[in-house]
Parts: C-alpha cells; structure tokens; sequence
C-alpha cells in the first residue's frame, strides 16, 4: 500500500505549475538559459566547446541557483541581502541599552531635583541681595486715584 505524507504546515506547500516546478523556478531557468545559450554560441567559434560549454555553465550557475536554493523559507536574493547587511552595513559592535519605565521615572526625579535646588538658590541669592528693597523689575504706579502720601 502506498503512503502520501502529508505536511502539517500547508505554507511550505507550494504549487507546482509545469514538470514539477514552481513559476519562480520556471522564470529563474528560463534567464539562465536565455543568458547561456547565446553566450555558448557566440564564443564556441573561437575558444574550444569544453571552454565554451563550462564558461556557459557558468554563466547559468545565478539563476539555478536563484532558483533552487532556499534556505530557512527565505530564497537566495533574502539570504544573500542579510549577510550584505550583517558583514558591511550594519555596526559590527552592538551596545545593550535599555530604556524602561523605572529608569525614566529615576531620571525625571533627578531632573525634577536639580531644578528644585537651581530654584531654591536663586531665591536665597535674591532674598540676600535684595534685603529691605523692592523689587527693581517692578514698576511703582500712579493711577492718578490716590494721593502719595
């Protein structure tokens, strides 16, 4: 008796369109022949057809490889895109930082206490200063209602 199995995640199912293969594969096998082909033609004249033929395989090996390698669900344009950006984009040291709630409310109280002690000087510094004097930012006024006495 013949078994089937049958995968439990039906997002790895791909459907197959023609001969077995998927239309990314069917796209990426039709580049590699269209770039091999004609580049085998073209230079079989005058360099020997093993040449030929490997320099073809060659020029081919991308789009086989675009099209069946895979790795982690992830095709090789992804794959290869991440390790770009791993080994030359991003920074190679990574500091840990944090930011939670705790430290933001220490923060904001050691903010609100500097401003405290800031505020407190100022008044003793100009309580000192202007003992017994008015203060010289305000103005005396004469509203013309009453007499100065």
């Amino acid at each position: 008796m013949a078994y089937v199995t049958v995968p439990k995640d039906f997002t790895k199912v791909k459907s197959k369109v023609v001969f077995g293969l998927t239309k990314r594969q069917l796209l990426c096998f039709g580049g590699a022949l269209l770039v091999g082909i004609p580049l085998f033609l073209l230079i079989r004249g005058r360099v020997p057809t093993s040449a030929a033929a490997l320099l073809m395989v060659f020029a081919m090996l991308p789009g086989f490889l675009m099209a069946l390698y895979e790795r982690h669900g992830q095709p090789l344009e992804v794959v290869v895109w991440q390790i770009v950006q791993c080994c030359f984009l991003m920074p190679k040291e990574r500091p840990y930082q944090t930011n939670n709630a705790y430290t933001a409310l220490v923060r904001q109280r050691q903010m609100e206490k500097e401003v405290n002690a800031i505020v407190q000087k100022a008044k003793k510094r100009s309580a000192g200063k202007n003992a017994g004097k008015a203060d010289p930012r305000r103005k005396e006024r004469n509203s013309g209602r009453h007499p100065q006495v």
